[in-house]
């Protein structure tokens, strides 16, 4: 897997101009630890190469997901359909009371 991963990444850059990420200063102990995890014949600059990408990926998703969210929220607003963030934590608290009546009608009294 290693392998074909580093091979897609050579076949990734070779069809195009690379730029390079600014140096970082890290702690040598973290130096240690990224080098100890690399997949065989895996450079760390592969290794932080993949890293920005999966990061890059990552953030994309959280913007995503805010954007639905915002989305949601607007378009609950101008549908009035929504809940007030008082009513939803009242019916939490309901849903927490009714848990704890359950589960102490349901734990043995101590005379037993």
């Amino acid at each position: 897997m290693a392998m074909f991963a580093h091979a897609s990444h050579l076949h990734y850059i070779e069809a195009m101009k690379t730029s390079t990420l600014p140096a970082v200063r890290v702690e040598p102990a973290l130096r240690s630890d990224a080098e100890a995890v690399l997949d065989e014949g895996e450079s760390l600059s592969d290794f932080v190469a993949s890293c920005v990408r999966d990061g890059v990926a990552w953030r994309r998703t959280q913007d995503a997901f805010l954007a639905r969210a915002r989305d949601a929220v607007e378009r609950s607003e101008r549908e009035d359909r929504g809940v007030s963030p008082r009513d939803m934590l009242k019916q939490m608290d309901a849903r927490l009371e009714a848990a704890r009546q359950r589960l102490a009608a349901a734990k043995p009294s101590a005379g037993r």
